[in-house]
């Protein structure tokens, strides 16, 4: 239950020490929200890797898309879905 919390953890230990968070680490970290059923902290890693300039891919965004169809976020599955097809 508490690997989201870990993942969590990781991503920012890395951005301390000067570690490049990629988009597979991001997407990591966003799968490990999803599996803890942690919706928002998944949205927030997404938006930060928007923000931050690192490529948000499928994998970034079915992760995302899963974490709030888990919490049963409807719209902002539909949201992110929508915006992966520009």
């Amino acid at each position: 239950g508490g690997r989201w919390q870990h993942a969590l953890r990781l991503l920012e230990e890395m951005g301390h020490k000067g570690v490049e968070r990629n988009t597979i680490t991001y997407s990591a970290a966003i799968s490990a929200c999803a599996k803890g059923g942690q919706w928002e902290h998944a949205l927030r890693l997404f938006d930060e890797m928007g923000r931050t300039g690192v490529e948000r891919d499928c994998i970034a965004y079915s992760a995302a898309i899963a974490a709030c169809e888990k919490c049963a976020q409807w719209a902002h599955a539909l949201r992110l879905f929508d915006e992966m097809g520009r």
